[in-house]
């Protein structure tokens, strides 16, 4: 009997999900649960995800505009107001504009920002070591060439 006619003879819901349709669905709870964490994490400090992201943003590259920071962060320039607006008020973020174009605004880090960062960073490291708890550190680099493999057959990720 071939496997095209052990599918016919299966009910038609048994027969639908495939194993890469439970891999793709593990792929997608893995940052799920990810998020959760994270969000778990940090909540004492008032802040979401992406607002921690965008301060981790502009720490590594202080004088983005918001258009740069909404590509990273990867939210439209509306959003991303939205966030920073959020980090001015917490007075974590502030916003210079460019001498030479009134239209544009630089985003820069304040002292508050600077001194809970250490802080953030050791509670992200603290979930990602959760995340990676038992898997050798061969199995972490083939696991990261394999994502980035996926990500640039779909159109993205590293080249």
């Amino acid at each position: 009997m071939t496997a095209d006619a052990d599918l016919n003879e299966a009910t038609p819901s048994a027969s639908f999900l495939t194993e890469t349709d439970e891999l793709v669905f593990l792929l997608e709870e893995v940052p799920r649960r990810l998020r959760q964490a994270f969000d778990e994490a940090i909540k004492r400090f008032g802040l979401t995800r992406t607002q921690w992201r965008t301060l981790a943003y502009v720490f590594r590259s202080e004088g983005l505009s918001q258009t740069e920071l909404a590509q990273c962060v990867e939210l439209e320039r509306a959003s991303i107001g939205q966030t920073i607006d959020r980090l001015e008020e917490l007075n974590y973020v502030e916003r210079r504009k460019v001498d030479n174009d009134r239209r544009v605004w630089k985003i820069y880090l304040l002292p508050t920002a600077l001194e809970l960062l250490p802080t953030l960073r050791r509670e992200a490291d603290v979930v990602y070591e959760k995340m990676l708890k038992g898997i050798p550190e061969r199995e972490r680099l083939r696991l990261f060439e394999t994502l980035g493999d996926l990500a640039k057959n779909l159109g993205g990720g590293r080249d």
